[in-house]
């Protein structure tokens, strides 16, 4: 029995992680920003079935994934570098929180968070596919980008629904499963 439960143990993967706060003004960066970021890792974390832990860092350079708020000069919703941390692999993630300003402040809030999803999961080291269905989806593959937002929003009643509803296909859970094991 303790031989099981040691194999699980030592599969699963652990990452530190940080998040900028939300000082900058030029950025766009909302208070909310940052828990809309911490529910994202979770999700991961959750998705992974108990194979990804994530714990939080005061430290941005201890940290395997840092993630920076990106202002309008950067001209992107996201973007994930890769980086080595103690010989592991991890990304600083940038996420612009206003790429644009709806009327709607769930609609921004559903943006923020699908972006944090999505550059995250560059981090842990998943592709973009060509499947609209996916949060991995790259809008290089054409697409309608109001609508790949405007249908998460459409499950949103309220901010707080954002972290029951995780945002990931049944593919990109299965993807994040498959994808290569850092060291």
């Amino acid at each position: 029995m303790i031989q099981p439960l040691l194999l699980a143990l030592l599969s699963v993967q652990s990452y530190q992680y940080w998040i900028e706060p939300c000082d900058h003004a030029e950025t766009g960066c909302q208070n909310g920003d940052v828990e809309l970021a911490q529910w994202a890792f979770e999700a991961w974390q959750n998705a992974s079935d108990g194979g990804l832990q994530f714990a939080k860092t005061s430290d941005p350079q201890r940290a395997h994934i840092r993630l920076y708020w990106a202002g309008a000069r950067q001209g992107m919703y996201g973007e994930a570098r890769p980086i080595l941390v103690d010989g592991k692999p991890g990304a600083e993630v940038y996420v612009r929180p206003a790429p644009l300003e709806p009327r709607d402040p769930l609609l921004r809030s559903a943006i923020v968070y699908l972006t944090c999803l999505h550059e995250t999961g560059h981090a842990l080291g998943l592709p973009h596919t060509a499947d609209f269905d996916d949060i991995m989806y790259s809008f290089q593959f054409g697409g309608d980008i109001p609508e790949y937002f405007g249908r998460y929003r459409r499950k949103l009643r309220n901010r707080t629904d954002i972290r029951e509803n995780p945002g990931m296909s049944d593919a990109d859970r299965q993807h994040l499963k498959e994808r290569p094991r850092a060291r």
